[in-house]
């Protein structure tokens, strides 16, 4: 594609040594750049693109995208914003990928990563080809890529669903996240159905209030169905949460609602938990099934819910939601048990807000016959109001909670623990810095019925301590703790 047309959409820029290459790919990273690609010079948080214009130069590139002048003899289309104008040049370059996709973007403090892999689950069981992109990696067909960000730069997204689209996928779930939304990842993202599942304090070290930070996920409802046409578009909003009226008032999308309130339109009934899962009925319009879900929580309820919902809304049956719901595993680092043939339960969780850690330790202190140990720290250079609040809920449900590191990135590990203690309100608790020891505390006291909680990091296979990341998995750690206790009692 030449650069006029490629650029022929944006508005306003100025563009100097005025020639016009071919365009053969763009990139926002210098060191990707190859002969013929369009070099995106972003001003990142720690760097700035634009002194990196000279070295695409030398790798080859046929144009520069910019928001100053720069030092170069290519042609330069300087804008007042390239980050709008890179989502824009990459929609129109990848021939809007999206267009012929039903793309499912899920929003919300909680609960994305596992509603994204129920509708995924869901879809794969009707037949469906569907890609996901999320927390933990980017998947479709074949292919497993680990994120770096549980929604990617504008560029990289519509590379990948330009992938996904030459492998023949149809439907896409996607987690959507409110700094994503905040700076414009998903422009040029046409998506069909926009979820979302609730709003909790968190990320206030970037919004600084709940109200940007509320504002930022309404932007996925905001910006979805405005035109009525004949594609399907809908808005799948928790009725149960408190923020529900205004999600719902912002989108001229058709709504469907979810919860465990009178007047949901998909809504679950008569819940029973046990240690294996959830027992409930689900209701969707005028029909209604059993279901036993092999998760365990009411908040894993409302993900099931919200999945199914989408589902619905695309066209897949309710015996195929049901049968789908029902096979669905627990998903890595979420309510993960670990079990190295111990008398006593351990459950990993990527719980790293106050509501998911209050939800979480509500439904094991339900479960629970003895004593719940609660291992929790709080991540560095993140919000610091949550901090004494989830300390004080560890407190609360936990009979012995242990504060530790989490990822305490460039801060002072003592410095996080610190805001922590100020929540404890008096209570007990013990403080082990190093995360490994207090994993080991937590089983080697632990005994037969007991519950170990572990929490914050889930999933994730590292530490960061000041820039370095080093190996670390939860549920690695718990497994040796629980076999050296083993060892040693015989």
């Amino acid at each position: 594609m030449k650069l006029n047309e490629l650029v022929e959409d944006v508005l306003v820029y100025k563009q100097h040594n005025n020639v016009n290459p071919e365009i053969s790919a763009i990139e926002m990273d210098s060191r990707k750049v190859q002969p013929g690609v369009l070099f995106a010079a972003l001003r990142g948080f720690t760097v700035d693109g634009h002194d990196f214009v000279q070295q695409a130069e030398q790798r080859g590139a046929a144009a520069i995208l910019a928001e100053e002048p720069v030092e170069t003899k290519l042609p330069v289309i300087q804008v007042k914003d390239t980050y709008r104008a890179l989502a824009q040049l990459a929609a129109k370059f990848y021939k809007n990928p999206t267009k012929d996709m039903n793309v499912i973007g899920v929003t919300g403090t909680n609960g994305k990563t596992t509603t994204t892999h129920l509708i995924e689950n869901i879809f794969q069981h009707a037949g469906k080809n569907i890609g996901l992109i999320g927390t933990l990696y980017t998947k479709f067909n074949d292919v497993i890529e680990e994120s770096k960000n549980t929604t990617p730069e504008s560029l990289l997204l519509q590379q990948t669903f330009t992938q996904m689209r030459d492998a023949d996928v149809q439907h896409v779930a996607m987690e959507v996240s409110s700094q994503a939304l905040a700076l414009g990842r998903v422009r040029g993202t046409d998506f069909n159905i926009a979820v979302y599942t609730n709003l909790t304090a968190d990320h206030l070290d970037y919004h600084e209030t709940m109200e940007n930070y509320k504002q930022s996920k309404g932007l996925l409802f905001s910006q979805l169905g405005n035109a009525y046409t004949d594609e399907r578009k809908a808005a799948v909003i928790n009725i149960d949460d408190e923020h529900s009226d205004y999600m719902t008032s912002i989108t001229s999308a058709p709504i469907i609602t979810y919860g465990l309130s009178e007047g949901a339109d998909v809504r679950g009934t008569d819940l029973h938990a046990g240690p294996g899962g959830t027992y409930f009925r689900m209701i969707i319009g005028d029909q209604s099934v059993d279901l036993n879900l092999k998760m365990v929580g009411r908040f894993n309820v409302y993900n099931a819910l919200a999945a199914a919902a989408s589902a619905y809304v695309s066209g897949i049956s309710v015996e195929d939601i049901k049968d789908s719901l029902e096979s669905s595993k627990p998903i890595p680092g979420r309510f993960e048990t670990v079990d190295a043939g111990q008398d006593f339960a351990v459950i990993v969780d990527y719980a790293h807000t106050a509501d998911s850690l209050d939800n979480i330790l509500k439904t094991v202190k339900e479960l629970a016959n003895k004593n719940v140990y609660v291992v929790v720290g709080c991540g560095g250079d993140r919000d610091r109001t949550k901090r004494p609040e989830m300390a004080r809920i560890a407190v609360h449900y936990g009979d012995e909670a242990i504060f530790t590191s989490d990822n305490p990135r460039s801060e002072d590990p003592e410095a996080i623990l610190r805001d922590m203690r100020a929540g404890a309100e008096g209570q007990p608790y013990t403080v082990i810095t190093d995360r490994k020891q207090a994993i080991q505390t937590a089983i080697h006291k632990a005994e037969a019925g007991d519950v170990v909680v572990i929490a914050g990091k889930g999933h994730e296979t590292y530490q960061e301590v000041a820039g370095v990341f080093h190996d670390f998995d939860d549920r690695v750690e718990a497994s040796q703790a629980i076999q050296e206790r083993l060892a040693e009692r015989g």
